[in-house]
């Protein structure tokens, strides 16, 4: 969980991160054994839908997106 991810350079127009919530018991048994007894972590998205990153909170989600030049946008 504390792998670091190279998210690239956004094309021009797709400078958006989808940020939702993924429960911890439908994740692979070796992400589960690293989430520390939390339910629930978010993830952050590209626009092809694959997966960037896994975090701890939204609050970490979407500054993580920030950090990276992208916006956040949340996904139900």
């Amino acid at each position: 969980m504390d792998t670091k991810y190279d998210f690239g350079t956004p094309e021009a127009g797709e400078r958006i991160v989808y940020v939702r919530p993924v429960a911890v018991a439908d994740l692979p048994e070796e992400i589960r054994s690293q989430a520390m007894g939390l339910n629930t972590l978010y993830a952050l998205h590209d626009a092809s839908g694959e997966r960037l990153a896994l975090v701890k909170d939204r609050w970490m989600a979407f500054a993580l997106g920030r950090e990276n030049d992208m916006a956040g946008v949340n996904v139900h």
